[in-house]
């Protein structure tokens, strides 16, 4: 049977349509276990029906969308447990990709990373605003990103996205930058960066794992643990 192909503007409409909707789920217009029609999904996207419905199959297998039968269409649902595991199937993946990265990654790849790092962390010693935040975001997102894909691995990438975006959607205000956490997550990169430059793997996994940890407690609300006083020596008796 001959494959039905489809004109590329229809690819690049249901490509385009399932971004709005992502970044839509990730700024929270839609909640998680909202239910929603695809006439409204093409109102909140502003594109067509046709390609509102192309995309909904993608989004079901992905696990952002399900099907309720007599009630309709429903964004995922988040819970504690969801969390975890996200920061777990996150944690497998990007420690992959690192240990391939630390050996294989060009110089001037992660050359270039240092210095986006250091711009953000230069330019927040002048004050942090809206415009610093959202390029520290891009900087932030785009280092994990790159680590991924720079295995050559369209699924593990895949995989990757579709869990960032999962994480995204939760409490935002915890898992993006702000003018509190904007200093310490860059400076937890830069931890990792300079493990890069020397090509030193363990440090470099150590200081992912405590980057990821430091995430996962912000996502799910919890205060870094205090550090204990070191413990004081026996008292001579007189």
């Amino acid at each position: 049977m001959a494959r039905i192909r489809r004109a590329p503007g229809q690819a690049t409409q249901r490509h385009q349509a399932y971004e709005a909707f992502t970044r839509r789920l990730i700024d929270r217009e839609l909640a998680p276990g909202q239910f929603v029609t695809p006439k409204e999904l093409a109102e909140i996207t502003g594109f067509r029906l046709n390609a509102i419905r192309e995309m909904i199959p993608r989004l079901e297998a992905e696990g952002l969308l399900h099907a309720i039968p007599q009630r309709g269409l429903q964004v995922a649902q988040l819970d504690v447990g969801l969390v975890r595991d996200a920061f777990s199937l996150r944690e497998m993946i990007e420690q992959t990709a690192l240990a391939h990265f630390v050996a294989a990654a060009p110089e001037a790849l992660i050359a270039g990373l240092i210095v986006a790092h250091a711009a953000v962390r230069d330019a927040a010693t002048h004050g942090i605003d809206a415009g610093l935040i959202a390029e520290a975001q891009r900087v932030d997102w785009g280092f994990h990103d790159i680590v991924v894909d720079f295995l050559g691995n369209v699924l593990i990438s895949d995989i990757h996205r579709v869990n960032a975006i999962r994480i995204r959607m939760m409490m935002p205000e915890r898992v993006t930058l702000s003018e509190d956490t904007l200093p310490p997550a860059i400076a937890e990169h830069e931890v990792i960066l300079e493990a890069l430059r020397r090509r030193d793997g363990p440090a470099a996994a150590a200081g992912l794992a405590a980057h990821l940890a430091s995430a996962r407690r912000r996502a799910l609300g919890i205060e870094p643990e205090p550090i204990a006083p070191p413990p004081q020596p026996p008292r001579r008796k007189p």
